[in-house]
C-alpha cells in the first residue's frame, strides 16, 4: 500500500520503501552503467577512432562526467520549478538522443561531444533523484536511505563491464550505446508509472533570476555546504582517476585484460559492503564520524601501497593481489562517504533541495574531472600515478573532515 508524507500544504503519496529504494537505485545505476559499461569498449574505440594516441580514449569517460557536472547547474533549479518527475524525464530524453548520436559518430571528436551531451542529460536523474529523496527524508535517515539505494544499484555497475563486453561482442562498441537507450527507457517508465510527484505546485520556486540568485547565494555562502562539497570533490576525483585508468591497469600493467569484466565485478561487489556497513551504523555513529574514519583508512592504505610499489618491495606473485585489494578499498571508501556527505550538505537545505543538490554536484563533479583527467593521461604502465593521486586526495579530505560537524 502506498504511504503518505505530509508537507505543510498538501499530502504527497510515496511508494512502499522497498520499491522506492529499488526505483532510485535503478535511476542512479543507469548513470553508473553509462561510465562502467564503456570500460571494455575503450581499446576498440581507441583503435577505431584515435589510433595515434590511445590514451585519448579515456576522455570518453571524463567528457561524460564533465557534461554531467555542467548539467547539474541546471537540473536542480529546473526541478524546483517544474517538479521532480518532469525534470528527470527531460534529462533522460537528452541522454537518449545523445546516446543515439554516439552510435553514428565517425570521429573521436563527435563521440566526445555526444558523450558530453549525454552527461548533460544524465544530470537530471542523478541530481533530481537526490532532491526527491530530500523531499521525503533528512539527516541520518536520508543518509541511511541513500546507502540502501547504493547497496541495491551496486549490482548493475559491478556487472556493467561484463554486460558491455557482451554488447561489444554482438554489435561492436556501438552496441553499448544501444544498451544506454534501453536502460533509460526502463528507468523513465518506472518513474512515471509508479512514483508520485514529491514537490507539489505550491512548494515550487519560479525560474526567475532573483529567486535563483538568492537560492544560489544561500548555498554558496554556507560554510558547511561548501566544506562538504570540496570533500566530495576529492572523493570523486580519486575514484574517477582510478576508473579512467582501470582498463589499462588491469590489461597492460597486470595482464588481466581478458578477465577484466570479471575482476571489475568482483571489485565492485566486494566494495559494496561499505554501503551495507554505512546503512547499518550511520544512525548510531553519525555521518561525519564514519566518513572521517573512511578517509583516514584510505590515507593509510594508499601510503602503504605507495611504499610497496614505489620501492618495488612486492614479489611478482603479490603485485596484482595487492593492487586489487587497494582498488577495492577505494570503492569501499566511496560507499561509506558519498551518501553521508550528500546528506550532510543537504541537511539544512530542504527548502531549496534542487538548487543545493545542483550546486554541490556541479562543483564536486567538474572539479573532480580536473583531478581525474590529468591523472589518467599520466598513466605510465604502473599504478603509481593513481595511487599518488588517491593518497593526496584522501589525506586532504581527512584533514578537512575535522572542520565538519553533524
Amino acid at each position: 500500500m502506498n504511504q503518505t508524507v505530509s508537507f505543510q500544504h498538501a499530502p504527497v503519496r510515496r511508494l512502499p520503501m522497498p520499491e522506492f529504494i529499488a526505483m532510485l537505485a535503478f535511476l542512479f545505476a543507469t548513470i553508473a552503467f553509462s561510465i562502467d559499461a564503456m570500460l571494455p569498449a575503450l581499446p576498440q574505440i581507441a583503435e577505431s577512432l584515435t589510433p595515434g594516441n590511445l590514451n585519448r580514449a579515456q576522455l570518453i569517460l571524463t567528457s561524460f562526467v564533465a557534461g554531467m557536472g555542467t548539467g547539474t547547474l541546471f537540473a536542480g533549479p529546473i526541478s524546483d520549478a517544474i517538479g521532480r518527475k518532469r525534470a528527470i524525464t527531460i534529462g533522460f530524453a537528452i541522454y537518449s538522443c545523445a546516446a543515439l548520436a554516439a552510435i553514428f559518430a565517425e570521429s573521436i571528436e563527435m563521440l566526445l561531444l555526444a558523450r558530453f551531451i549525454q552527461g548533460l542529460g544524465a544530470a537530471g536523474p542523478r541530481i533530481v533523484g537526490l532532491a526527491l529523496v530530500r523531499d521525503l527524508y533528512e539527516g541520518r535517515e536520508m543518509a541511511r536511505i541513500t546507502s540502501l539505494v547504493m547497496m541495491v544499484f551496486i549490482i548493475i555497475p559491478a556487472l556493467a563491464p561484463s554486460i558491455g563486453a557482451g554488447m561489444i561482442w554482438l554489435a561492436g562498441w556501438h552496441g553499448v550505446f544501444a544498451g544506454f537507450l534501453f536502460f533509460a527507457l526502463v528507468g523513465v517508465s518506472w518513474l512515471n508509472l509508479r512514483q508520485a510527484e514529491t514537490l507539489p505546485p505550491e512548494r515550487r520556486r519560479p525560474l526567475q533570476v532573483a529567486p535563483l540568485k538568492e537560492a544560489a547565494r544561500e548555498v554558496l555562502t554556507d560554510r558547511h555546504v561548501m566544506l562538504c562539497t570540496f570533500i566530495l570533490t576529492l572523493g570523486f576525483g580519486q575514484m574517477f582517476a582510478l576508473l579512467s585508468s582501470a582498463q589499462q591497469l588491469f590489461g597492460e600493467a597486470y595482464g588481466k585484460g581478458d578477465a577484466f569484466p570479471y575482476w571489475f565485478a568482483a571489485m565492485a561487489l566486494l566494495s559494496g559492503s561499505g554501503t551495507v556497513l554505512n546503512a547499518t551504523f550511520v544512525i548510531r555513529f553519525g555521518m561525519r564520524r564514519i566518513a572521517k574514519w573512511a578517509y583516514m583508512m584510505q590515507t593509510c592504505v594508499s601510503s602503504v601501497m605507495l611504499v610497496l610499489i614505489g620501492a618495488d618491495l612486492l614479489p611478482a606473485a603479490l603485485q596484482f593481489p595487492a593492487f586489487f585489494l587497494w582498488a577495492v578499498s577505494v570503492f569501499f571508501m566511496a560507499g561509506v562517504t558519498f551518501g553521508n556527505l550528500n546528506a550532510l550538505a543537504l541537511q539544512k537545505m530542504g527548502h531549496i533541495a534542487g538548487m543545493a543538490a545542483s550546486v554541490v554536484a556541479a562543483i564536486s563533479t567538474v572539479l573532480a574531472t580536473v583531478i581525474a583527467a590529468p591523472v589518467g593521461l599520466l598513466y605510465n604502465g604502473t599504478a603509481l600515478p593513481v595511487i599518488i593521486a588517491t593518497l593526496i586526495c584522501s589525506g586532504l579530505a581527512w584533514f578537512m573532515m575535522r572542520f565538519l560537524r553533524d
